[in-house]
């Protein structure tokens, strides 16, 4: 898929060309001896070739983004587990983990501080794939439908595009990330089952086979397909309308610090968003993984709609400060690796004829 995709990233609706991108510092004068259009074609070889170590589309560009992935959702999931041990229990158990800072104190006190940190290996191990899916796959997606929309149709339609690239990325995401988050919530919620994931995945796998690795996949789909779809559409929207109505000047004139403070900004309103439309599947994924023999649509219903939403600000706090992270960490690894980073999109100029807005 990707040698076929690529082809077709120099078409990509989103991709702005590689001038637009650069500084009017990095230009080189023109030597009068040469022809126009040499000059120019010389000229955006060698600033493309300055200014970005690989090409939009390419496959060094896709490996490099679902590394960003590996990276941002990784260490972020991991960084966090404390606040994420605490909400599983409040979700599980909330008689006797009422509040985040009841939940704190009475795992301390049983546990230790050492008890806090319960469940980072399949944590890291599990959202360093779903990483490696979810952004790799998102940029190859992003430009599939872009081309298959056409320009025009890209732009008019381009949050529904967001929203097809990042559904079908978490597809797959999920898929990977399931078996280590079955393991994670056992180690978590189930007092004795088992401290580590050597322990637990080789006494789920006695007890219930394949299946206890993958059965809590399609709950999985339930909270992360619409989490994602929010995550990165919101993220993609509110980077726009930050740097049109907030930020007093183009992007272009930006710092790369002051882009990575738009990206953080960005990706916290969008995390709020995220964690609200997804809460009611994470508490049905957290239930189910810790009870057997029950399925998602008899834990929703015990669960009943007050049920769903235990833990809801623990989990507004920890998945928007996380998706903040995910953002800032991601895109300082497209910074740091020198790949392309087209701007918001703008109109094309051939719907801007259509409509009439220009002369």
């Amino acid at each position: 898929m990707f040698s076929s995709v690529a082809p077709l990233a120099r078409l990509n609706p989103f991709h702005a060309p590689h001038l637009q991108l650069l500084q009017d510092g990095a230009r080189k004068r023109p030597d009068p001896a040469e022809p126009p259009s040499s000059r120019r074609s010389l000229a955006a070889a060698a600033l493309a070739e300055e200014e970005y170590s690989c090409e939009y589309g390419s496959l060094k560009f896709y490996a490099l983004c679902g590394f960003g992935g590996v990276l941002s959702c990784g260490l972020t999931h991991t960084a966090v587990v404390p606040l994420d041990l605490v909400k599983c229990r409040i979700q599980v158990n909330p008689q006797k983990y009422r509040s985040i800072f009841n939940g704190f104190s009475v795992t301390v006190k049983e546990d230790g501080v050492r008890g806090l940190a319960k469940g980072w290996a399949p944590t890291f191990y599990g959202y360093s794939m779903q990483g490696l899916c979810k952004f790799g796959f998102y940029e190859v997606f992003k430009v599939l439908y872009g081309n298959l929309l056409g320009e025009e149709n890209a732009y008019l339609w381009r949050t529904s595009l967001y929203l097809a690239a990042s559904a079908s990325a978490e597809f797959f995401a999920d898929i990977a990330l399931a078996p280590m988050e079955a393991a994670k919530v056992r180690i978590q919620t189930q007092p004795g089952y088992a401290n580590t994931l050597r322990q637990a995945a080789p006494k789920m796998f006695a007890e219930e086979g394949v299946w206890a690795f993958y059965k809590g996949v399609v709950p999985l789909w339930m909270r992360q397909i619409p989490y994602t779809m929010m995550k990165f559409a919101c993220f993609e929207r509110t980077v726009e309308a930050l740097y049109k109505y907030v930020v007093p000047k183009p992007r272009s004139e930006c710092s790369k610090p002051e882009q990575l403070v738009v990206t953080f900004v960005a990706g916290y309103i969008a995390g709020v968003f995220c964690a609200i439309v997804s809460h009611p599947a994470d508490s049905v994924v957290s239930v189910l993984n810790k009870e057997k023999g029950s399925s998602a649509s008899q834990v929703l219903v015990r669960l009943g709609f007050k049920g769903v939403w235990k833990g809801l600000f623990a989990r507004i706090i920890m998945i928007g400060t996380l998706t903040a992270l995910q953002w800032f960490i991601y895109d300082s690894v497209k910074v740091y690796f020198r790949l392309p980073r087209p701007p918001p999109p703008e109109m094309p100029e051939s719907l801007k004829k259509k409509l009439g807005l220009t002369e």
